[in-house]
């Protein structure tokens, strides 16, 4: 069985042990007169219930009454709901059967009775077994020669269908569904066992939440949105009827994919029904019957993708979220119990994701860089000490649907399409999936480990256009050595960490490195979040070697954007490191919070350290305090231009401008943008993009924070700025 919680607590539960075998007898004895009457033939055709007489021994009905309440209280899969920060903006939905629970008020009257009509014209008047519905359909059966009538009350169809959802193995479905005497006498038991459980409107609630009305369609909820885009409280009387028919054969009688003849013959027919059962007069049901079948047909996403192929903003947050919640043992045992639990749990999660961010971020990088680009152009909106995203922008649409894509960039691949405009790559990051070289970006874990160190702001060093360093190199230009050069030789001269990180010079930071050692800037980055993912990374940066790696400091390993993006949250926070989030709320199907969406955080970084490295990161923007040493310009000055408050950061670029990056902050919101073809990281993306990303964040920043207060950033202590 399905280990769920229940719904409810039922109450008024009978047994059905053998004080209440008399029952079942003298029932039986009715259906075995009734059949006499109309000759041996059908008697002997329904002759196998009378067994059920015989069956009350009570180890029988011990399992029966054990079993009736797990059917009492089957749940079936629902979907779970994925909502922006708002809790109204629908970002997908996960099922494997699209299916939401209402209780029977939530039902129009009209549908409740075109149902009972449709499949059991006398579910009130029964205890679980229609004795005069067998008959008939013994009747119409013996008469055709064939099975063209069915006998199962409503009672008898939710047993049928809660005994495979409870089932737990294939062999259990089929045994729960198979066509053979045993199976229908105990789904008959159960019926009966069940009438004497639940009342009618309690089982019927459940038959209407269970029921299968096609086209993916589970329960009534579900029905009424993908036929009609309605609330199953707004359904008319020919919708009703049309519903109700379908639950007997729903591929047959499909609006969708027939040409409807079959669907409007079945529902007219419920329409006579409902007249012979007194729920409809003649004259409604003929006013009906002239009607066409009208649908509005909903197609209700699953799984991060809009089913009827068309685009959606929010497909590569959503794919994050469900990276995330695979690894949350909240959930499960494996990745593979937590995503099904995603998909049966009906859970409504409430994730990080502000739509207004979102809407800025996504409308930005497409207006730098549209979809057509082969170069992916991406950004990512996170809070400082919570971790959680705010937003992610991506020149791409996340489908699977890649017939019309460009072509592959690589020039080796001929007939392979490329990933643009459509894509389910996480291009942004998450899992094991690689990432792109994020160049002077990287000069930030140097920064930290010498603050870490000891080493204050003004530590300065003479750094010429190409410096040798004592870091072993295969190349035999500088002896074997090592020896990185500047950007361009105007930022040759005497350098602090304030200039030297304002204006990226390479040699300030080749020496720093060397001084400080390459391991310590390593550990630093793997303290801030980062893993290493390619074979050469965790070549260069294992224990052994890590001492080795001074290119380090210019960006030559590997990145993902959301990764690099938390590095600057961790600073934006003053050093507080939050694993990135993208969740507020997770509520169950029974309307409990689960605790699984507080911040993870903890202080990483000595604030101070932090409160440097980003007094640092202003000479960059060119927004730094009053008397900083910051050097004659930075290399982003257009982001303060462009943001107008306190801003911090740092550019990257990597050789032969393969890839270009920002990150920046301010203390309200960090962003990280990148532009590279994650199809061939050989193509250049060119200087005439160098600025893009740049432009990226200063534009989300500033539209973001338009009705914020300006906060400035805390000053570091004197004795980390100068020394003791």
């Amino acid at each position: 069985m399905r280990n769920r919680p229940r719904h409810r607590q039922m109450t008024g539960v009978g047994s059905v042990g053998p004080g209440n075998a008399s029952r079942y007898a003298d029932g039986v004895s009715a259906l075995l007169r009734t059949s006499l009457l109309c000759g041996l033939g059908i008697a002997a055709l329904v002759f196998p219930l009378v067994a059920m007489a015989g069956l009350s021994a009570k180890a029988g009905f011990d399992r029966i009454d054990t079993l009736s309440e797990e059917v009492a209280d089957t749940d079936p899969p629902l979907t779970s709901y994925v909502y922006a920060s708002d809790g109204e903006t629908l970002i997908s939905m996960f099922y494997d059967e699209f299916r939401r629970p209402v209780t029977l008020d939530e039902v129009s009257p009209v549908m409740r009775q075109a149902m009972v009509a449709a499949e059991d014209t006398r579910f009130y008047d029964h205890n679980g077994i229609d004795y005069r519905g067998i008959v008939r359909a013994a009747v119409a059966n013996q008469t055709s020669g064939e099975v063209r009538q069915g006998a199962s009350t409503i009672t008898m169809q939710y047993v049928r269908g809660a005994l495979r959802l409870n089932a737990d193995s294939i062999e259990e479905v089929i045994d729960a569904t198979e066509q053979t005497v045993s199976r229908k006498l105990r789904e008959a038991r159960l019926a009966m066992a069940l009438e004497e459980q639940l009342t009618k409107d309690e089982i019927l609630e459940r038959y209407l939440n269970q029921a299968y009305f096609g086209h993916n369609a589970y329960g009534i909820f579900a029905a009424s949105q993908v036929y009609f885009s309605k609330h199953p409280s707004e359904l008319e009387l020919d919708e009703a009827a049309l519903l109700a028919g379908l639950v007997q054969a729903p591929s047959s009688y499909d609006p969708v994919t027939s040409d409807q003849t079959a669907a409007l013959g079945r529902r007219n027919w419920v329409l006579d029904r409902m007249v012979q059962t007194d729920y409809l007069s003649r004259g409604d049901a003929s006013e009906v019957r002239g009607t066409p079948i009208e649908l509005d047909v909903y197609n209700p996403p699953n799984s991060c993708i809009v089913i009827d192929g068309t685009s959606t903003e929010f497909g590569f947050f959503c794919d994050i979220f469900r990276r995330w919640w695979r690894e949350q043992d909240a959930f499960g045992e494996t990745p593979g119990d937590r995503e099904r639990e995603l998909r049966q749990g009906g859970y409504t999660i409430i994730t990080s994701l502000d739509p207004d961010i979102q809407k800025i971020a996504n409308g930005t990088v497409n207006d730098a860089k549209d979809q057509s680009n082969p170069l992916a152009h991406g950004a990512v909106v996170m809070e400082p000490g919570t971790g959680r995203i705010k937003g992610l922008g991506l020149n791409r649409s996340f489908s699977y649907d890649q017939s019309d894509n460009g072509p592959h960039s690589n020039p080796s691949i001929d007939d392979r399409k490329g990933n643009y405009p459509n894509t389910v790559n996480p291009v942004l990051g998450g899992g094991d999936t690689g990432g792109y070289q994020a160049g002077s970006t990287f000069k930030v874990f140097t920064l930290l480990a010498a603050l870490d160190e000891g080493y204050p702001l003004d530590y300065d060093i003479d750094s010429p256009h190409r410096v040798t360093t004592s870091f072993v190199s295969a190349t035999t230009s500088c002896g074997g050595r090592w020896c990185p050069k500047n950007g361009s030789a105007s930022m040759a001269g005497n350098r602090n960490m304030w200039s030297g990180f304002g204006m990226s010079v390479n040699t300030y930071f080749a020496q720093l490195i060397d001084r400080v050692g390459a391991d310590k800037a390593v550990e630093m980055a793997e303290r801030m979040g980062l893993e290493w993912r390619s074979e050469g990374d965790a070549y260069y940066a294992s224990e052994e070697r890590r001492a080795g790696w001074g290119p380090f400091t210019l960006g030559v390993s590997d990145v993902q954007p959301i990764e690099m993006t938390n590095v600057f949250n961790t600073l934006a926070g003053e050093g507080q490191y939050c694993e990135p989030l993208p969740v507020t709320r997770v509520i169950d199907a029974h309307g409990q919070e689960l605790n699984v969406t507080e911040p993870r955080c903890h202080q990483e970084i000595d604030e101070d350290i932090a409160r440097a490295a980003t007094d640092a990161g202003r000479c960059v923007t060119e927004t730094q305090r009053e008397g900083t040493d910051c050097g004659p310009w930075g290399t982003s000055r257009n982001v303060g231009e462009i943001l107008g408050r306190p801003v911090a950061g740092k550019s990257g670029t990597t050789d032969n401008n393969r890839t270009s990056w920002f990150l920046g902050y301010t203390p309200q919101l960090t962003v990280g943008a990148f532009m590279a073809d994650p199809d061939y990281i050989h193509n250049a993306v060119g200087r005439g993009n160098s600025s893009v990303s740049k432009e990226t964040v200063g534009n989300i920043l500033k539209d973001a924070l338009e009705d914020e207060p300006v906060e400035d950033f805390n000053a570091p202590s004197n004795a980390i700025q100068f020394g003791d």
